[in-house]
C-alpha cells in the first residue's frame, strides 16, 4: 500500500497554481505544503505509471497485485525475481494450460527444478462422433506428478497438490508425489 514518503518533494508544487496575489500567504504556504506531502507519492507514481506495469521494473508490493490481474498469484516466500518471471510469463503459460508443456513449466515456476510427469491420456481428432478415446480403453484420464526436492517436508505436499489441481482438466485424475532428491537414480 503506498502512502507518504518524508522529504519526497513534490513535481508541481501547489502553491505555484495559485494566482501571485496568494503567494505571500505564510498559511496558504503551510496548508499545500501538507497537501503536496500527501499527493507527493500520487503524481510521483502516475509520472512512472508505465513502470508500475511492468513487471521487470515495478515495485515488489506492484508486482503481487498484478499477478492477482493475470491469475498468477505469487506464493509467498518465492523470489521477486522468480515471482516477476511468472506475472511476465502468465498469458503465455495460460495458452499452454491443461496440457503436459504447460504442467512442467508450472512446476517449474513454482518448484524451481523439473517434474517427472506421467498421463494416461492423449488427444486425437475425428469427423465420426461417438469416437474412441485416445489412451487405454476403459481407463479415467489421469495424471502422475513426481517432484524431487532437496527437503520434501519443507517444500509442502499441498502446494504441490493445489498447482497441479489447477492445471490439470476438471475432469482429469491426479496424483502427486514429493521425493527426496537422494531418491533419483
Amino acid at each position: 500500500m503506498r502512502g507518504t514518503v518524508a522529504g519526497l518533494p513534490t513535481p508541481h508544487p501547489l502553491v505555484y497554481q495559485l494566482p501571485a496575489v496568494y503567494l505571500g500567504e505564510d498559511f496558504i504556504h503551510r496548508f499545500l505544503g501538507a497537501l503536496d506531502e500527501v499527493l507527493a507519492p500520487v503524481l510521483l507514481t502516475i509520472d512512472n505509471l508505465p513502470a508500475h506495469l511492468d513487471p521487470r521494473t515495478a515495485p515488489e508490493d506492484f508486482v503481487a497485485w498484478m499477478g492477482e490481474w493475470v491469475a498468477a498469484g505469487p506464493t509467498a516466500g518465492q523470489p521477486v525475481e522468480q515471482r516477476r518471471a511468472a506475472v511476465l510469463g502468465a498469458v503465455k503459460r495460460h495458452r499452454r494450460r491443461g496440457t503436459r508443456g504447460g504442467l512442467a513449466e508450472a512446476v517449474r515456476l513454482e518448484f524451481g527444478t523439473e517434474a517427472e510427469i506421467e498421463e494416461t491420456g492423449g488427444t486425437s481428432w475425428s469427423e465420426t462422433a461417438h469416437s474412441p478415446l485416445p489412451g487405454p480403453a476403459g481407463t479415467p484420464p489421469r495424471v502422475t506428478v513426481r517432484v524431487r526436492v532437496a527437503d520434501p517436508d519443507a517444500a509442502g505436499a499441498e502446494r504441490l497438490r493445489r498447482l497441479v489441481a489447477g492445471e490439470v482438466p476438471a475432469h482429469v485424475g491426479y496424483d502427486t508425489e514429493l521425493l527426496p532428491l537422494e531418491d533419483a537414480s
